[in-house]
Order: structure tokens, then C-alpha cells, then sequence
């Protein structure tokens, strides 16, 4: 499970020195947790989830403040699709339902989401993101979730992400298995959204 050294890596100085801690860290946590949440998601959204493990090759300068894994898509790539991410920054890990840089069928999915609104009223303590380059997110009772979804539909660059965050030294991080669960908790809580979005797409 992620501990104070895996956040630690987003302060080691440069590209390539970070990249290898990355490689060393975190990505090994990334795969291991991934294999349990495919295996334990494949009965609940019917198919066999690929796991993507980002390896920021385009950077030629700057370290990444964050690094992520997808489950979801196909073996050429998961940015079409709806996706669940799990992801890490020097402050927060996130797990994220990803609906980002224009999936197929984006306007169809968003639509699907609006007229589907009450699927929403059993996420409590949930967060959403429009904007996956930047690492923010904001409570869901306190945003404006038809705004949201409406600015995914008919904004180019319109993204909407959802899910759960634990922020470093939240006590769960002590236990392995309570985090993981809760990590798997908030997938299973997610999957009625996928299963509405992923027949469109």
C-alpha cells in the first residue's frame, strides 16, 4: 500500500531521477492493487478490465507532479473509454471513474449521465474533476453536477472524472487491507456509472 516514501517520490529532483522511483515505488503497488480491482470487478461490469500503467514517455523535461493507472479500455489504449484510474500525487491518492480528452461517443455518455441524475444520490463523500491535467477536485454536495456534466457534453475540452480521494496520513493508509478495501468499495460504487456509459461508448 502507498506510505509516506510513494508520496515522497513527487520531491525527488529531476526527470529521471523521479521516473525511476516512480518505476521502483509506486508503479509495482499500481499493478498488484489493479490485478486484485480487475479481478474483483470483471462478474460486476461483464468483461475483462486492461490494465494501463502510465509511463510518461512524451516528457522530455519536467517531472510529473502525478502518475496514474487506468483499468479499462482495450490493449491499444483506455482514454476512449470510460476507465477507472488510480492515481498518486505528493498529497492524495484518487480513484477516479475517467471520462477524459474526448472518449467515443463523449456527448451520447454525458446525456446518459444527465437523464440519469439519481444514480448520483448514493455517492456520498464523493468528489468530481472537469479538468484531469490539473490536480484539483471538488466535493460533489457542493458542486454544481448538472453544470458539470452539461460542460462535458458541449465543451470541447470538457472532462468529467468522479470517485474518491484518501489524503496522505489519513489513518486508513495505516492498514493495507482497510485501504484497499475502501479503494474497492469505491470502484463497486462506481460500476453502476460505467456499465450506463460503457454500452455507448
Amino acid at each position: 500500500m502507498f506510505r509516506k516514501k510513494e508520496f515522497d517520490v513527487f520531491k525527488v529532483e529531476g526527470l529521471e531521477e523521479r521516473m525511476a522511483a516512480v518505476r521502483q515505488l509506486i508503479q509495482p503497488i499500481f499493478q498488484e492493487l489493479n490485478e486484485y480491482f480487475v479481478n474483483e470487478l470483471r462478474p460486476l461490469v461483464g468483461e475483462e478490465l486492461i490494465i494501463h500503467i502510465a509511463q510518461h514517455r512524451r516528457r522530455t523535461a519536467n517531472a510529473p507532479d502525478f502518475t496514474w493507472s487506468a483499468m479499462g479500455g482495450d490493449k491499444r489504449g483506455y482514454k476512449k473509454y470510460p476507465h477507472f484510474t488510480l492515481g498518486i500525487n505528493e498529497n492524495y491518492i484518487v480513484m477516479w471513474l475517467s471520462f477524459i480528452d474526448n472518449p467515443q461517443n463523449e456527448k451520447r455518455m454525458a446525456q446518459a449521465l444527465l437523464d440519469n441524475m439519481a444514480q448520483f444520490d448514493s455517492l456520498e463523500g464523493y468528489v468530481v474533476n472537469g479538468d484531469h491535467t490539473v490536480n484539483n477536485y471538488q466535493p460533489i454536495h457542493e458542486a454544481d453536477l448538472e453544470a458539470v456534466l452539461t460542460r462535458w457534453r458541449d465543451v470541447k475540452k470538457g472532462e468529467f472524472q468522479i470517485g474518491r480521494v484518501l489524503v496522505k496520513g489519513d489513518p486508513m493508509l495505516k492498514s493495507a487491507k482497510q485501504a484497499r478495501d475502501y479503494m474497492l468499495t469505491t470502484y463497486q460504487q462506481l460500476v453502476p456509472l460505467y456499465n450506463l456509459t460503457r454500452q455507448l461508448s
